[in-house]
């Protein structure tokens, strides 16, 4: 029988596995990380210019028992069967090997543990590393969600309660930084790498189209915008001279600033103007300076450590998710197209 008391401090265990990041956290309450551990695995996948879904599968399976480990010895838990309150493991979106690995742990623990068990969505998690880092934030709020597989304007009209406003038509903003550091020869992942260089360049040497910029809906597209900078590229050196700094900052300026021009469409057609950011590319210095420079939105940003997957921001959601009633079965499968619906 599941035990549903909350115990005098309650613990979450967090577990993220959904792409290329093994990682596990405990977290105390809603907002206390006690540990949170990742084992990252850029150096396995950069010879192939991206994530290869065997091989983050089986460094999943390599990885997760001694992270776990970790994480309960660096928190000083001796029993989690009585120590811990709740498992919280990515259910989807994501890799379906990758996916499998997190939850079947989860799953095994839970059972073996007695403990209750609650699968997140791993969108709801990069949500709540804004509540992690800022506990005071609270609905109704906006959330840009910009990743390597994501991008998206959503609306928290409440925890739990979610609506997507718009999302990219083609390529996510994460993809176009890594298909243009791969043409520059940058390596992988693209973000940081052109991200660095753009602080060195000039944003305004090339003018790069903003996509969609004009249209009256919260939608993105960054393939014309990849193939014009790539087209600019090639110009550049049939010329002999490609000021890799110049173009870096251009591209980062023309991303940014369809970014930017959405979120404040999405701010007036809501009227909400508390703004956070999420995912993997809310890591990125020149987005995080256009929304801070932002006086008239209540912005919330999340620290670098939270951007990137990361089990913290899993036992975060499964935490809050628990306490408005959700629960998750031994049946619990892993959906790589896994939607962000409401409660």
């Amino acid at each position: 029988m599941w035990r549903a008391l909350r115990p005098k401090r309650f613990l979450t265990l967090g577990i993220e596995s959904s792409c290329d990041d093994t990682a596990v956290a405990v977290l105390e309450g809603q907002s206390r990380v006690l540990s949170s551990l990742i084992s990252s695995q850029l150096g396995l996948h950069a010879p192939y210019g991206g994530v290869v879904p065997e091989l983050a599968s089986r460094d999943h399976q390599e990885r997760i028992l001694p992270l776990l480990f970790s994480a309960l010895s660096e928190t000083g838990i001796k029993d989690p069967s009585h120590e811990i309150g709740l498992i919280g493991v990515t259910a989807g979106p994501g890799l379906m090997g990758s996916l499998l690995v997190g939850v079947m742990t989860a799953k095994a623990l839970a059972q073996a543990w007695n403990l209750p068990l609650l699968g997140v969505n791993h969108l709801e998690g990069h949500l709540f590393a804004n509540v992690i880092h800022s506990p005071e934030l609270s609905p109704p709020f906006l959330t840009l969600l910009v990743s390597g597989g994501h991008t998206e304007v959503i609306l928290v009209r409440a925890f739990g309660d979610y609506k997507l406003l718009g999302c990219t038509r083609d390529d996510a903003a994460g993809e176009a930084y890594d298909k243009l550091a791969k043409v520059l020869g940058l390596g992988y992942p693209g973000g940081p790498a052109i991200d660095r260089l753009a602080g060195l360049g000039n944003c305004g040497a090339f003018s790069l189209p903003v996509p969609m910029a004009d249209t009256p809906r919260v939608e993105f597209s960054f393939s014309g915008l990849k193939t014009a900078t790539l087209t600019l590229l090639r110009r550049l050196e049939n010329e002999g001279v490609v000021p890799v700094e110049d173009l870096c900052a251009s591209f980062q300026k023309a991303v940014v600033s369809v970014l930017l021009t959405k979120v404040e469409l999405a701010v007036r057609m809501t009227g909400v103007n508390r703004v956070t950011l999420s995912g993997g590319v809310a890591a990125n210095s020149g987005l995080r300076a256009a929304f801070l420079a932002r006086k008239d939105w209540q912005v919330f940003l999340p620290p670098a450590q939270l951007c990137t997957d990361n089990g913290a921001m899993v036992a975060a959601a499964a935490y809050n998710g628990y306490w408005r009633g959700r629960r998750s079965g031994l049946d619990l499968s892993p959906d790589p197209a896994l939607p962000l619906l409401s409660d």
